[in-house]
């Protein structure tokens, strides 16, 4: 499995990470993954129809660096998230399908021409007039959409991303799953099996008349099916993070220019206690409450900076490095573990990091990385001095009225 082999790769380097500077860290790591055999991923064109605001629109892509130019409102941040549909499926904003309909529309179509190694690929997303959404590979339709994630592995850093740092739980937990998804296949799995039976079994406890005399075998079944894809992601999850938090910590140090003792601790009531005795003794108050209580559904990540929460401590610039930070965290785990670099979406971060710190991140995922990024701006010129600087091949595409 994918997980494993970035598990026996990495492992190595985690042990010695906290005994190393962050720059050699790093240096050890990219080593690593520049020893594994790299096929590079490369979108060549793009079409859009009926998409957000493009009518039809088509763009080609001729270098692995792209810069996306022009005012707010012209579609740039669109324009990144039919890349993302073409990686799984759907966008990375919206939960549904039918907000990225071109006002007065019905349906849209996205496809993509793209490269890997030496073989050509078509990926196809069609949102019907029936509601009804195709996505098909080179042609062929897939059955589960579940199967295609993956197979383009994508990292997407937007303007409203340092919610995973100051929202709820939910938002750290999508962080972890939008990762592990992409990386194992039966997590992704497990994961919407998960939900799946959690809501059957919310459903049933919100219609239970009589709390004092519950249908305890439809609760068992619920509570064995919640245990078995419970502790497969919790597990995961947990492996997961060992691999995570040293890079993380090796970012933050490189990206904020500090020594700042930042720690992130995997909060699970899975780490105390097994699941199936958790649920057995919260079923009463979940009668009560008429919802789970208890479960990987409410697994947080406790981020601190210098033992203090970093939500409620950190500046807005100690929160960016973070951020960043978690985001190359991911793009470096994804790299490893498919042996090539995933596509890199970076909407709008001229905004986000101030001049040093925004060259030191494009120097890391423009030069030291060989994948394809796509970066947008509302400024040409500050765009273009940035990319300039880098001394590497690179594409404007300036978006007009």
């Amino acid at each position: 499995m994918i997980f494993n082999r970035l598990t026996s790769l990495i492992t190595p380097f985690c042990i010695v990470a906290s005994h190393t500077s962050a720059a050699a860290f790093l240096s050890a790591y990219n080593y690593i993954a520049a020893s594994i055999n790299l096929f590079l991923l490369l979108l060549q064109h793009i079409s859009l129809l009926q998409f957000k605001n493009y009518p039809q629109a088509s763009f080609s892509f001729k270098e692995r660096i792209i810069g996306i130019c022009g005012r707010n409102g012209l579609g740039k941040t669109n324009l990144l998230d039919a890349i993302h549909y073409l990686c799984f499926t759907k966008s990375y904003f919206s939960k549904g399908d039918t907000p990225n309909v071109l006002q007065g529309a019905q349906g849209f179509r996205i496809a993509g021409q793209l490269k890997q190694d030496a073989t050509d690929l078509e990926a196809i997303c069609i949102l019907r007039e029936t509601g009804k959404k195709e996505f098909l590979l080179n042609g062929e339709p897939y059955e589960k959409f579940a199967r295609h994630i993956g197979r383009f592995p994508c990292v997407f850093i937007a303007p409203d991303d340092s919610q995973i740092i100051t929202d709820g739980s939910e938002e750290r937990r999508r962080f972890m799953d939008a990762l592990l998804c992409q990386l194992d296949a039966q997590y992704l799995q497990h994961l919407m099996d998960y939900n799946k039976t959690l809501q059957q079994r919310n459903s049933y406890l919100k219609s239970v008349s009589d709390i004092r005399n519950p249908d305890n075998s439809l609760l068992d079944v619920y509570d064995g099916q919640l245990v078995e894809h419970g502790n497969y992601v919790f597990e995961q999850r947990l492996s997961f993070l060992q691999q995570l938090l040293p890079l993380v910590d090796s970012f933050y140090k490189i990206i904020a220019g500090t020594e700042e003792a930042i720690a992130i601790h995997y909060e699970s009531a899975l780490l105390q206690t097994n699941f199936l005795p958790l649920l057995k003794i919260s079923r009463n108050k979940d009668l009560m409450l008429q919802r789970t209580t208890q479960g990987i559904h409410r697994d947080d990540l406790d981020m601190t900076l210098n033992e203090q929460p970093f939500k409620s401590f950190a500046s807005q610039g100690q929160r960016k490095s973070l951020l960043f930070a978690l985001k190359l965290a991911e793009f470096e785990l994804l790299k490893a573990a498919k042996g090539f670099p995933p596509f890199l979406l970076l909407d709008d971060v001229f905004e986000k990091l101030d001049e040093q710190r925004m060259q030191n991140l494009l120097q890391h995922v423009c030069v030291k990385n060989a994948g394809q990024v796509f970066i947008t701006d509302t400024h040409r010129e500050r765009l273009e001095l940035s990319l300039v600087e880098l001394h590497q091949p690179y594409q404007i595409i300036e978006l007009k009225d």
